[in-house]
């Protein structure tokens, strides 16, 4: 009577077990619409208003990241995360899948080149604005060739295979024939 009544108690428990909705344990991928942030938030992503409802979840959430991080950053890099989310929506879709791959090939690189990368990079930023400029026209007149690597691996070259023969002194000796008896049956010997 006890074994029947267990039996029954775990085929309920399995039956609600399975009756629960799936989403239950899972966390839902929807991030908040536009309206739905803070006002902190609004202020602080501001521009990225335009396109925000049309980001992909984890993009919101990316941002919103940033947004939850942006109190506590210095006024200056306050004022650079403004000035680079402005840029950022200036982008064309390309463009910004373009900055994404450079970023992650930088992340892969070795840390002596991110260093000589970011040397060469703040020696860039200490330029006067005219030679900024400058070193931008240039750049647009100049074909872009210098695009991500990809290493791929060397192909592999197959030569022609031609047939060998077997040195004389593994070939099979050659046995002439005797010669066929006139008007008979010819018979060879066997090897």
């Amino acid at each position: 009577m006890a074994r029947a009544f267990l039996a029954i108690a775990a085929t309920v428990a399995l039956l609600l077990a399975l009756a629960a909705p799936a989403s239950a344990g899972v966390p839902s991928l929807k991030q908040p619409e536009w309206m739905e942030l803070s006002p902190q938030q609004r202020e602080i992503l501001a521009p990225l208003s335009v396109e925000w409802d049309q980001f992909a979840f984890y993009r919101r959430k990316k941002w919103l990241g940033v947004a939850r991080r942006y109190p506590s950053l210095s006024p200056h890099e306050q004022q650079r995360l403004q000035r680079r989310m402005q840029a950022w929506v200036k982008l064309t879709p390309e463009q910004r899948e373009r900055a994404r791959e450079q970023y992650k090939n930088l992340k892969k690189a070795p840390p002596g080149q991110r260093l000589a990368i970011k040397q060469k990079w703040q020696e860039y930023e200490e330029l006067p604005e005219a030679e900024k400029e400058r070193l931008k026209q240039a750049s647009r007149r100049r074909p872009q060739t210098r695009t991500a690597t990809v290493k791929r691996p060397a192909p592999v070259v197959v030569a022609p295979v031609t047939p060998v023969e077997a040195p004389p002194a593994l070939a099979a000796p050659v046995v002439p024939a005797p010669p066929a008896p006139a008007g008979g049956p010819q018979v060879r010997p066997s090897p």
